[in-house]
Formats: C-alpha cells, structure tokens, sequence
C-alpha cells in the first residue's frame, strides 16, 4: 500500500499541554497558511512564523483568511480556532481535544445529570470565587442573590479604585458600539476571557454546553469556568484600560488582558480547576496518554477491537 500522502498527524505525546502553551493569538488583516509544524501569519509587514502546538486559541479578526492546511494542523494541534467579529466579541469554532480520554467529559456528564450533584458543584464555584463563605445548605436561589450582592459591590469597588463613573452593565450583543466606553471595554475582556477559557474546556476533552450554573447556551460550561475569573481578572482590566484614556479600547484591552491571563498562570489554574469541580484531583497525565477506546459495560469496560461472538450461549 502507498504511504498517505502529506504531514502524518502528530502524535499525543509530542504536543504541547495545555498548561505550558501560549494563551491566544490574535490575528486580523492576515493570510494564515502552514510550513511545517507552524502556521504563518503574512501581511504587509512581513510574514511571521508561529509554532502551531505552543498556542491554546488563534483568534481571527476581520480580513484574515487561512487555508485548509494551516486549520489541519491546528486542529490536528488541538488548538481552538476562533473566528471573530469587529473587537473580537464573537467565538465560532474549535479543533480536536488535546485529551483522548472521556473521563473528565464522563465525570461532567455524570455530575450535571444529577440535582444534588450539580448543585454540589455550583456551591463548589461559588466558594472558589467568594472564599471564606459557609454555602453549604444553600439553594441556588440563594446563591444567585449572594452572587448578585457581591458582584454588584466588586464593580463598585473597581470603579473607585480606577477613579472611573460607573453606571451599571448595559451592552447590545448586535451593537458592540451602542455602550459606552466602560461596557466596551468590559465586552473586550469578557470575550478573550471566553476564548481561552473555551479552549481550555475543550482542550480537557470537557463539554462547552454543559454547564452547571449557567445552561440551555452551547458555552454555558465555558460561562461557569470564566466567571471564577471574571471579577478578579477581566473586570480590572477593563477599568484600567478606561481610565488611562485609551482610544483604541479593544486593541489595548485585549493586549492588557494577554498579559493579565500570561501574569496569573490562567491557563495552569483554569486546568487544575477544572479537574478539582469535576471531583479528578488524580493523575492528570491520564488524560493524554495514547488513544484508548473501550466498549461500555455495567460492570467492567471491555476492549474494543474484538469479537465478543464466542460469549453468546449459541
């Protein structure tokens, strides 16, 4: 047989985890095309050559074309492709898992199918954004009015530190321009806060829809996940990026928040957090060992790949 033609795909263990990797590139105005293993970014500047299995997300602004080859090895690289809007507000497509393994996929499904399960892993996330607080026992109704007291009271308090008027959160999704500064700037943070969280959850092998706070969104997981970070991250960016009198707010939001997310270790803690809601404080290497597929049983998974005939009585 003739060997297939091309670039073989490359292996699990020869791609980078997603915790040591690059948090996301932004990219507008640019063709995008492959040589090698990295994918190339070429304007009229020049042409820049990006290793493809060192980023987690590749955001792509208006007037970016890419071709077929490079989204073969960001896919095969199991790097989250996001194509975007004006400001980068909108999130429309990602690669393959990193993980080959379904046991943190398994775990969520098994955790969000149940009501006191899930309810355990919404107090769980609430107590890593409100630390310090007794919420066991608590409703999610009562949680929902916790949430809603402190927030309102975070956005106050970074108003004040920042020295900028605050008016509340009023946005148009289909208007991006309609809100003032503060609500654009805020739109800008929140967006690349959803991209690398997105990818993260889809790095691990986990489902973006199933959230347990958030649901009935295709991302409600990736809101549940970003919201641990929201107010101690993208909120303050925000309100300083405002108050330096920046007249290009999505450009600088979105550099201050590369450096916040590089500056916190966001992509190692997003991982580890993720594994400690779903109850997997284990061995995380599991998840990107070589690829396994078994068939289920009530008991005991079986290998796949076989012929189970001779276990019939006939």
């Amino acid at each position: 047989m003739k060997p297939i033609p091309g670039t073989r795909p490359s292996r699990v263990g020869e791609l980078s985890r997603v915790t040591d990797r690059i948090t996301f590139l932004y990219l507008e105005r640019a063709v995008v095309h492959r040589e090698g293993n990295a994918i190339t970014a070429q304007d009229e500047r020049g042409t820049v050559h990006v290793p493809a299995a060192t980023i987690t997300a590749v955001m792509l602004g208006p007037g970016t074309t890419i071709s077929q080859q490079a989204m073969m090895l960001l896919a095969d690289s199991g790097t989250s492709v996001v194509w975007t809007g004006e400001y980068a507000v909108r999130f429309y497509a990602g690669g393959r898992p990193l993980a080959r393994s379904s046991r943190l996929l398994d775990a969520q499904a098994t955790a969000v199918s149940n009501q006191s399960s899930r309810l355990r892993v919404a107090r769980r996330m609430y107590d890593m954004r409100f630390p310090g607080e007794e919420v066991q026992g608590l409703t999610m109704q009562q949680l929902r009015g916790r949430e809603g007291a402190r927030v309102r009271r975070l956005y106050k308090e970074c108003a004040a530190d920042a020295g900028v008027e605050w008016r509340g959160r009023s946005y148009r999704p289909e208007d991006y321009e309609a809100s003032d500064l503060l609500n654009q700037a805020l739109s800008a943070a929140t967006a690349c806060l959803y991209g690398l969280v997105h990818a993260v959850v889809v790095a691990l092998g986990c489902s973006p829809g199933l959230g347990f706070v958030h649901t009935g969104h295709d991302r409600s997981f990736v809101l549940d996940m970003a919201d641990l970070y929201k107010m101690e991250m993208a909120v303050p960016v925000a309100f300083e990026v405002v108050a330096r009198g920046s007249e290009d707010i999505g450009g600088d939001v979105r550099r201050a928040m590369r450096d916040a997310m590089h500056a916190a270790h966001l992509l190692e803690r997003c991982a580890a957090d993720l594994h400690k809601l779903l109850g997997s404080d284990g061995d995380k290497d599991d998840d990107f060992g070589f690829d396994v597929v078994e068939l289920w049983d009530r008991e005991l998974n079986v290998a796949a790949g076989q012929n189970y005939a001779e276990d019939l009585p006939w």
